[in-house]
């Protein structure tokens, strides 16, 4: 088992060197999130506004809140 376990943290010591690695050449220009985040979040909030505005005031719909008073029991009739 010792030899599985000596390859393995080798792996892992080898990986760990070549992230470094790669992180250190990288540039470190801004990423996406940086870039375009509250540009997206901006957008998505007022396209979700303006679909819920408009289901809310032009669809029809009957907005039911709350059934108080308006639900009346029909009459039991016996065949």
């Amino acid at each position: 088992m010792f030899p599985l376990a000596k390859t393995a943290m080798n792996f892992t010591a080898r990986g760990i060197r070549q992230a470094a690695v790669r992180q250190c050449h990288h540039e470190a220009g801004p990423n996406f999130h940086q870039k375009y985040g509250n540009m997206l979040l901006v957008s998505g909030i007022l396209f979700c506004g303006s679909v819920w505005t408009y289901v809310a005031t032009q669809t029809g719909i009957t907005w039911n809140l709350s059934p108080v008073g308006k639900i009346t029991p029909k009459e039991w009739k016996e065949v």
